[in-house]
């Protein structure tokens, strides 16, 4: 009877344990999603989540195996120190198929303003376009990189190192022009001016 007391006890100990892992894996999902391309590093999670970096380790080893499951079509990889979600290669057949139509007149406004943000200051950071645009631009860069018009373009020396963005062949293609010096030039605006220029704003 002893015996089965300290059984219960003990699954009873471990059962707080279990759950504050349950809840890091899933604050440590939540943040991946958040960082979008630009990822995570172990050391960022371990200050953010108040762990050790071994325990911040072991934790996206975890997560790893959770995503890698073929009913999942997003994957945690890791390149270098960062962690990030990618979308899974047997899923690029079908996001080529969603965006085979013409791009150029399927494009919303703010693809429009982003690609525009892109094509005049790339190579181009994902916190630089979010800047002059005053909105979060992670979501939009991803619809258009699986649109195959935006490319990721090495990184940045900035702290962090990141993410730098080009527009590709497809967008030269899309807009008919043989070069980026074809794009018109941009008005150029007093900063007392009230009429900001379309192109960059919401």
């Amino acid at each position: 009877m002893s015996e089965q007391l300290e059984q219960k006890q003990m699954e009873t100990d471990q059962q707080p344990d279990e759950e504050l892992k349950q809840r890091q894996l899933a604050v440590l999902e939540g943040l991946l999603f958040v960082t979008g391309d630009e990822g995570l590093t172990a050391a960022q999670a371990a200050d953010t989540l108040g762990i050790s970096a071994k325990q911040a380790e072991e934790l996206f080893v975890q997560l790893q195996k959770i995503w890698q499951s073929d009913a999942r079509g997003l994957e945690v990889v890791r390149y270098g120190d960062i962690y990030r979600f990618l979308t899974k290669a047997f899923v690029h057949t079908y996001a080529a198929r969603l965006f085979s139509k013409d791009a150029k007149t399927q494009l919303s406004q703010a693809a429009l303003e982003t690609l525009a943000i892109i094509a005049y200051k790339q190579p181009v950071t994902r916190v630089e376009i979010e800047e002059i645009r005053g909105v979060s631009a992670d979501a939009m860069l991803r619809k258009l990189m699986a649109r195959g018009l935006v490319k990721e373009d090495g990184r940045s020396e900035a702290p962090g190192r990141p993410i730098l963005y080009s527009v590709t062949n497809e967008f030269m293609d899309a807009f008919q022009l043989l070069s980026l010096d074809e794009l018109p030039d941009l008005p150029e605006f007093n900063q007392d001016d009230k009429k900001n220029d379309d192109l960059f704003t919401q």
